[in-house]
């Protein structure tokens, strides 16, 4: 029998404030952006969607996989 030393909690909230951080980074970029610059290239507002997008999806599945999921399945 092997023992895992996986802090799931720790994990949890590590991965719930990285997708915060990516939310309040790509909102952040496209509003300051927006309000400094005008218009933005095109890769810049898909950037700045795409973080909003992954910050959402990670705040949202990381509690869920380790939190709940993973100390189930270990």
């Amino acid at each position: 029998m092997t023992t895992t030393s996986a802090d799931y909690a720790r994990l949890a909230k590590g991965g719930f404030l990285l997708g915060a951080a990516f939310l309040l980074g790509g909102a952040a970029g496209e509003i300051l952006g927006h309000s400094l610059y005008g218009s933005l290239p095109a890769w810049e507002n898909t950037l700045f969607t795409d973080m909003e997008i992954l910050g959402i999806l990670l705040g949202l599945l990381s509690p869920f996989v380790f939190g709940i999921a993973a100390p189930l399945l270990d």
